[in-house]
């Protein structure tokens, strides 16, 4: 079973956005995979790789599309982008530095953050990219 199953409820209404956050939440699914097959130590190094690859795409993207159109909250909306990479940074070079770091801990953490601001600070834009004619 997934730990985040994709459902309407995590939908932000941008097409592009929602298929980026199904990559991202296929990310923290193979994590959870990984660790209930007692692999989660050796798959967590490429996933955090990938996942710090990947929100950079997805994260010039939401704001590219928010610069053009001016969002009210894009500062707001930078800080919350850069606080998450800055974490998964240090959890990444802890990993690297050989410090022992919970595939738990880690696997809980990246849920809990995606979900609520999937459904809390992306779901703002959503409105105001449709008004803009953004599906």
């Amino acid at each position: 079973m997934a730990l985040i199953t994709w459902s309407d409820g995590l939908s932000v209404k941008v097409r592009q956005f929602d298929d980026q956050h199904k990559k991202l939440v296929e990310m923290v699914n193979q994590l959870h995979d990984g660790m209930k097959a007692g692999k989660g130590s050796q798959v967590l190094g490429d996933i955090l790789k990938s996942l710090i690859s990947y929100t950079q795409t997805h994260f010039a993207a939401e704001e590219q599309l928010m610069r053009t159109h001016n969002y009210p909250d894009f500062e707001a909306h930078k800080k919350e982008h850069n606080a998450l990479v800055m974490q998964v940074l240090d959890l990444q070079k802890q990993l690297q530095g050989g410090k022992p770091v919970l595939t738990q801990n880690v696997m809980n953490f990246l849920r809990d953050w995606l979900t609520k601001h999937i459904q809390g600070d992306d779901k703002k834009y959503g409105p105001f990219f449709n008004g803009k004619g953004v599906a």
